[in-house]
């Protein structure tokens, strides 16, 4: 591994790191915080820059990167932005504990929106808003942002695109991939931009929208206020955000040929349409559930809080406008079931991603055909493609690497959390970067109860959830580290 063009670019994500905290800052002062406060996060930007213009003198002279180099930086990058981003909570006096400050910037850098913060409301707005920054990062990858903004990286900006761009698939647009990354970052603020002038149209002021904007299209789920979006009593706003966590949860490819104009793409996607199917066939079950069984009355709110809470799911977002612990065991349990899914591929969701679970279940089915018909020669088809048998293996491994590291974290759990549903809610929560789980951690509940042990292995869950599983388990092989 080249040490020194990794923490070469290294240095460029901690400068970066150091600036949002600074803006961040800058932001709370305008929006009316004390000024002993915005001192204080100005100090957490310089004690960041310092390292930073430290290690980028230090490592002058880099050279190009190897796809080694790539998987070192995604995730060396990812745990020191994450160590980095808990210095203006910790010098803000709002989290003094560093574990608990770790907790939450992992949760918010890796979208995954569990807190261990009981009463968000009294935070300084620089705080809330420097809360929110780390999702809105994080969404699309700090580090494909430097794949888009720094040329230097040259033919290096593909291993950094491969080893953390969510999903099973990365759709190149363009020849070049800084291109590409430009594109699809481009996508990402026009969307962010929008719902941040329509939630503004709906009622929200500016700081409540670019707030809630900024942690809704990474499908983080953070938000300034404790009741999270069930304190706005308004159908437009929950549509609003249903609207946009759907269009997070989509693949952002697909977003860039519609504006192009070819709006067909989203029809020809095989997993486009699976995913619109979930969000109707679970909405369509809870809404009969809770119908049934009298939890609402009208059925236009037991509509709203269906698809809602649904789409939160599925998406990863983690929003909240019901206590979903509550409604019956149906409910609750398809909705567990969807911590699991996540949306599509190349979208900003967490989870395992509707591509591999489409392709391991057309593998199950093509090996019970072959089970009947042994000499058959059947391939697996995604659309008009055929899907790579290596790409079988490796999706096959994933989900069997997925399960074992759940079924495990829940296990070690249980050492921290009061009874089963709780222990495993929190890992696949943590997991599939969706937030709230149920029982001690539901959606009126959150995370400060469990011990410094359990949250550090929850927050090494959301890294593993985040940049999908290989990424991190690739540096815990010896033949990792040798040249």
């Amino acid at each position: 591994m080249n040490f020194r063009s990794v923490f070469h670019l290294i240095s460029y994500l901690i400068l970066f790191l150091s600036g949002a905290i600074a803006l961040s800052g800058l932001a709370g002062w305008g929006w009316g915080d004390d000024g002993a406060v915005v001192a204080k996060m100005l100090l957490s930007a310089l004690i960041v820059l310092f390292p930073g213009l430290l290690t980028l003198w230090l490592t002058r002279g880099a050279s190009d990167l190897s796809r080694k180099d790539g998987f070192a930086i995604v995730t060396l990058g990812w745990l020191i932005l994450a160590h980095a981003g808990a210095l203006p909570y910790l010098i803000t006096g709002v989290i003094p504990n560093p574990v608990d400050a770790l907790f939450e910037t992992m949760s918010g850098f890796t979208t995954t929106g569990s807190t261990i913060i009981t009463d968000i409301e009294i935070l300084p707005r620089g705080v809330i808003f420097w809360r929110s920054m780390t999702q809105w990062m994080g969404g699309m990858g700090v580090l494909l942002m430097c794949v888009a903004i720094l040329p230097f990286l040259g033919v290096g900006g593909m291993q950094l695109y491969r080893a953390e761009m969510p999903g099973p698939s990365k759709d190149r647009l363009t020849p070049r991939i800084a291109n590409t990354a430009k594109l699809l970052y481009g996508v990402y603020v026009l969307l962010t931009f929008l719902e941040t002038v329509a939630l503004m149209f709906a009622g929200m002021t500016f700081f409540d929208a670019i707030n809630h904007a900024f942690t809704t299209m990474p499908g983080g789920g953070f938000s300034p206020y404790n009741a999270s979006i069930a304190h706005f009593d308004s159908p437009a706003i929950h549509l609003i955000i249903t609207f946009f966590m759907i269009a997070a949860g989509m693949n952002f490819s697909l977003h860039y040929r519609a504006l192009r104009g070819d709006f067909k793409s989203y029809w020809r996607s095989t997993e486009w349409k699976v995913y619109v199917s979930i969000i109707f066939v679970a909405t369509a079950c809870i809404f009969l559930d809770l119908i049934f069984n009298g939890i609402f009355t009208e059925w236009g709110q037991a509509l709203q809080a269906s698809v809602f809470q649904v789409c939160t799911i599925l998406t990863t977002t983690g929003y909240a406008t019901e206590d979903y612990d509550l409604w019956p065991l149906f409910s609750k349990t398809l909705l567990f079931i969807l911590l699991f899914s996540g949306s599509c591929a190349g979208s900003t969701s967490g989870g395992i991603k509707l591509m591999r679970t489409l392709v391991v279940l057309k593998e199950c089915g093509r090996q019970i055909r072959l089970f009947m018909q042994p000499q058959a020669v059947l391939k697996i088809r995604m659309g008009q493609q055929t899907v790579q048998s290596n790409i079988v293996s490796a999706i096959s491994a994933f989900y069997l690497c997925f399960f074992m590291i759940f079924i495990v974290f829940t296990l070690l759990m249980t050492l921290f959390t009061p009874d089963l549903q709780t222990a495993a809610s929190s890992v696949i929560a943590c997991m599939s970067n969706v937030g709230p789980g149920f029982s001690a951690v539901g959606p009126t509940a959150n995370f400060a109860s469990i011990p410094w042990p359990g949250k550090i292995l929850l927050s090494f869950a959301m890294l593993l959830g985040r940049l999908e599983l290989f990424t991190v388990l690739v540096l815990f092989s010896p033949g990792f580290w040798k040249k």
